[in-house]
């Protein structure tokens, strides 16, 4: 069981438009220590699971709304390696506990930064350069409920992985959904989450879409996903390899015959979608007609158009 997991912290939005790559970690951070603890607690699982996170900054109509996707082992090794121990079937961990801890050490990092001087605010936001100034804006979100959602997949591990996929090298609004662009308004459709989860349209100014676009571009060579635990780089080899021996489970075969495959149809494989599609049509096939001579010693481009 693959459960898909998610934290919210829309109450600090504004602050985490000024300070992404501080507080973007913060959340990685946080949200890895509270899984990890609450996994490795006796009295909940007692083993050290693995998991990645993907990291998602936008909500259907553009504005900033940061979170986190993390796909999580079902179970996990014994401390001493023994044995597999699974979670029990349609729970993973208790989600009020996750919460709570997540909350603590969420708002325990943003206090150590600022004291540290990593975090900048300017214009509206500018008195939480004051230390306690910046104490009275988190007192606000210490007595709020903080969202964990968790949920097995119902389709499987597959159809995780595809969903997450969605988000990995996308950003903010996908081509399909924009409508019209009269002018200076753009209208493109939205799903209203609040409403029954209703299709609505929603039209805005040139210049308010290209703001509400900008807000999900991240800083220069911050990783967006991230693994941790058994999926740890470090020791993900061996500790894998633990993993399915306890279970039962044959070796993977060997990627020799994936990495001569074409990397198009690989990710039609692992995704579902296909890259040799037009994007356009979504009828005709991409292909190479011609390979453009490369520029100051960089290699060539396949011009697939």
């Amino acid at each position: 069981m693959f459960p898909h997991y998610g934290r919210e912290t829309r109450g600090l939005s504004p602050g985490f438009a000024q300070n992404q790559q501080v507080v973007y970690g913060i959340l990685f951070r946080a949200s890895a220590e509270t899984l990890r603890t609450i996994a490795a607690a006796p009295k909940h699982l007692g083993a050290q699971i693995g998991f990645f996170a993907v990291l998602h900054t936008w909500g259907q109509n553009l504005l900033h709304h940061p979170h986190l996707h993390c796909v999580v082992t079902g179970g996990g090794l014994s401390r001493d390696g023994s044995r597999w121990i699974p979670c029990r079937p349609g729970f993973f961990l208790p989600v009020r506990a996750l919460a709570r801890l997540f909350r603590r050490l969420f708002l325990e990092y943003l206090q150590k930064a600022h004291a540290a001087g990593e975090l900048k605010f300017f214009s509206s936001l500018e008195s939480l350069r004051h230390r306690q100034t910046f104490l009275r804006y988190l007192a606000r979100t210490r007595k709020a409920d903080w969202v964990v959602y968790a949920k097995p997949p119902f389709g499987g591990p597959e159809q995780v992985l595809e969903y997450v996929g969605r988000y990995t090298h996308r950003v903010a609004i996908s081509n399909h959904r924009l409508l019209e662009i009269d002018q200076d308004q753009i209208r493109f459709r939205w799903r209203d989450y609040q409403d029954g989860n209703q299709v609505k349209t929603m039209t805005l100014s040139a210049k308010e879409f290209i703001r509400r676009f900008l807000l999900h571009v991240l800083p220069d060579r911050f990783q967006r996903i991230r693994y941790y635990g058994l999926l740890g780089n470090r020791h993900r080899e061996q500790k894998l390899a633990r993993c399915r021996q306890l279970l039962g489970m044959p070796a993977p075969e060997t990627t020799a015959a994936a990495s001569c495959q074409d990397y198009r149809d690989r990710y039609q494989q692992l995704t579902g979608s296909s890259l040799w599609e037009c994007p356009i049509c979504h009828q005709g096939r991409m292909r190479v007609v011609e390979i453009l001579a490369g520029i100051d010693g960089r290699p060539a481009i396949a011009d697939s158009s």
